[in-house]
């Protein structure tokens, strides 16, 4: 008779894959290490291959303990998704969803959250902040359930991908830096000042980049950072101006001191929205993340979306 993959034994393996640590992966499990071992023996026994290079310390998985990663990947997204529907059928929605988020859309993915858990109390939500690369990857290997991500990095995949909002951009600084207390200013402009800026990294910068191309500018920032908070700190400050999304700005307690000046000359707009894995079925959290998006735009008074 054939034997399956027991779960559990899965999960177990999952959360080595995840923390790369026999101690802090069994923590993680809520075992003992020694029973945590047991399970990846036991698996690697139902399935007939060694999964797990071992010796002294974890020192990675085989090829076709990477091949078992993605299958049980997938599958305990499924088990989850199952999970989540008889809970949906019982009359509350539990379990757990995971988000995947380009840091500009940090204010917009707690907004959402929070309206969910407000909806579903049982639901836990977890964010991780990535690039849009990261996000794509980790829909593939299911280590993320949804993304809120850059539409520029869906053409090449098989995700489906529904717009929320527009990214539009602003100069942040400090007023003794400031142009002007108000209102619009222009790239070349921004380019003339001391600039902390995102790394050459993220999607955010490239779009910042090409603005200024189009601008016909090459400003040299004072310092690149991959953290917006080590960004806003500088222009807490007054040591240098930044590009900021429109949105993230709005949602800042910027001081009396900082100045929000909209960019022009090129206008520049980027799309961002949510990826996901198109199956037939849906994670019921999914569903539940686009409810609460609907909800958001009609406080908002946005009606066109797609979602």
């Amino acid at each position: 008779m054939i034997t399956y993959p027991d779960i559990r034994d899965l999960q177990v393996l999952l959360a080595l894959a995840r923390r790369k640590h026999f101690t802090q992966a069994a923590s993680d499990c809520g075992i003992s290490q020694p029973a945590f071992s047991a399970r990846i023996r036991h698996l690697e026994e139902d399935l007939g291959v060694p999964l797990v290079r071992r010796g002294n310390r974890f020192l990675g998985f085989t090829r076709e303990g990477e091949r078992v990663i993605r299958w049980a990947s997938r599958l305990l997204a499924d088990a989850e998704g199952l999970r989540q529907d008889m809970d949906v059928a019982r009359g509350e929605l539990r379990g757990r969803l995971v988000l995947g988020v380009v840091p500009t859309a940090l204010p917009y993915a707690a907004d959402i959250s929070t309206r969910l858990r407000k909806a579903h109390p049982g639901l836990a939500i977890e964010i991780a902040s990535q690039t849009s690369a990261q996000i794509v990857r980790a829909l593939s290997d299911y280590s993320v359930d949804a993304g809120i991500v850059y539409r520029a990095y869906m053409e090449d995949t098989s995700l489906r991908f529904e717009p929320v909002y527009e990214e539009r951009y602003v100069l942040l600084l400090s007023r003794e830096l400031a142009p002007r207390s108000k209102g619009t200013v222009t790239w070349a402009e921004a380019a003339s000042l001391p600039l902390c800026l995102l790394g050459k990294d993220m999607h955010f910068r490239r779009v910042v980049d090409d603005a200024f191309n189009e601008a016909g500018v090459n400003p040299e920032p004072v310092m690149e950072t991959n953290a917006f908070t080590a960004v806003l700190a500088q222009v807490a400050i007054g040591a240098a101006a930044t590009i900021a999304p429109q949105s993230l700005a709005d949602s800042l307690l910027l001081s009396g001191k900082t100045v929000s000046l909209a960019l022009v000359g090129p206008r520049v707009s980027q799309e961002i929205g949510i990826a996901v894995q198109d199956h037939e079925l849906t994670l019921p959290a999914i569903t539940a993340l686009y409810e609460a998006i609907r909800t958001h735009d009609k406080q908002n008074g946005l009606h066109n979306r797609k979602i």
